[in-house]
């Protein structure tokens, strides 16, 4: 079973940044594959960004360019740096795991508002 914890979200102007991370329960090496969705309201969740065990990235096409995701296995943690953050990112952002031996996982999510 695993568990992930977001954190790191706020509210900031458009054109700033925020770095979110996910702590898990289990090394970073156990899981296949993490990433970042997130959902605002009156729309379904989506994918933002995905990063395998192997270090491929796979971005959503309204965030290339500005978000990074990226992995320290040291921490047992997941991280989204967000920049240049537009009103159209705002969302609560949720932490995903998926691997061959649990379930998927999900965080609690963490609220991100971008203002104008």
């Amino acid at each position: 079973q695993v568990q992930l914890v977001e954190s790191g979200g706020g509210l900031v102007q458009a054109g700033g940044s925020l770095r979110l991370s996910c702590a898990t329960s289990v090394p970073i090496f156990s899981i296949d594959a993490m990433g970042w969705y997130r959902q605002a309201p009156g729309k379904q969740r989506e994918s933002v960004a995905r990063i395998t065990s192997g270090g491929s990235t796979n971005y959503a096409d309204s965030v290339k360019g500005r978000f990074t995701i990226s992995t320290d296995n040291a921490k047992n943690s997941m991280y989204l740096q967000m920049n240049s953050l537009k009103p159209e990112d705002t969302a609560v952002y949720y932490c995903n795991a998926e691997a061959k031996w649990f379930r998927n996982s999900w965080g609690q999510g963490t609220q991100v508002t971008v203002s104008s």
